[in-house]
């Protein structure tokens, strides 16, 4: 009798264990991440200030770095004295315009009177084909002339072209934070060359951290864009810590849990990936592990 009693409790107790730990079950499990840039040089030459640290948090538009612009400054003076060079033409040219525009409007009037002249027998054949002539030849001169100084407003304008692409390799010597977050990794140092593409530094936002997580296909239908969930992670060894998010991308391809992920039983099933925004007020780490529950 006392054996079928032990029998009975133990049996209700298991039962009971399992029926708890069913229901402390999470919904989904995953790891915080975070989106990282990585911040790289935009010009070439030596790097004279680079004012950063790993852990740093910065803010959007914050200067924090400065690359040698020395020979930059050189070939925009040189630019600029091609500009100088080429534009003291101008002067020349518009005097000459206004010489042939002269000259056409004598040979003008010239060529109103013979023609009168000519009308009434005063002047011969000969006289008007060469006051055409004239006419013709200084109206062609102006137009070459006209097409002189395009010509030279065209290198005026090209050169002009090449010292605004010069400012703006000089604008970026100096490097900008191109976004809030805190410095993950540094790549360079104060003192080393800078070449375009150069990596500088790591950046992530730890303020709006994202939970990775994957759901089965059954519970896929239930879950939305824009859906609130109950975030949990780890407050200590025994307890969670408990916030909001936001479901903000669910992957449309299936694939296998990770291994990370539950038992080697549930690392087999085909799960979809789903990333929650979560406003992280700093107790959340990238690579941290957490949990979710959707909320019904």
């Amino acid at each position: 009798m006392k054996i079928n009693y032990i029998i009975l409790f133990t049996t209700l107790g298991l039962f009971f264990s399992s029926c708890t730990d069913t229901e402390n079950k999470s919904d989904a499990y995953g790891n915080f991440e975070a989106t990282e840039i990585v911040v790289s040089a935009q010009s070439n030459g030596e790097l004279l200030q680079f004012n950063v640290q790993e852990g740093d948090v910065l803010a959007k538009g914050v200067s924090i770095g400065l690359i040698d612009t020395t020979d930059l400054y050189l070939k925009k003076k040189l630019l600029e004295q091609q500009k100088l060079t080429i534009s003291s033409q101008l002067a020349s040219i518009n005097s000459e315009i206004e010489v042939q525009r002269q000259q056409l409007e004598n040979n003008k009037v010239n060529q109103a009177r013979i023609k009168k002249m000519y009308k009434q027998g005063a002047a011969t054949k000969k006289q008007l084909d060469d006051i055409n002539g004239l006419v013709d030849l200084n109206e062609k001169m102006i137009d070459a002339v006209v097409s002189k100084k395009q010509n030279v407003l065209d290198q005026i304008n090209g050169v002009g072209i090449q010292v605004e692409q010069i400012e703006e390799l000089i604008t970026k010597c100096l490097i900008r934070n191109p976004s809030n977050g805190a410095v993950m990794v540094k790549y360079s140092e104060q003192g080393e060359l800078a070449v375009m593409g150069k990596p500088l530094y790591k950046l992530a936002d730890i303020k709006n951290i994202k939970l990775k997580a994957y759901i089965s296909g059954a519970q896929l239908p239930d879950v939305k864009l824009g859906d609130e969930v109950e975030v949990l992670y780890d407050k200590n060894k025994t307890e969670n810590a408990t916030t909001r998010g936001k479901v903000v991308w669910i992957s449309s391809t299936a694939e296998f849990t990770p291994k990370t992920i539950q038992t080697k039983e549930e690392r087999v099933n085909l799960v979809y990936a789903i990333k929650v925004l979560v406003k992280n007020d700093g107790s959340l780490k990238i690579g941290m592990p957490g949990e979710l529950n959707f909320i019904k």
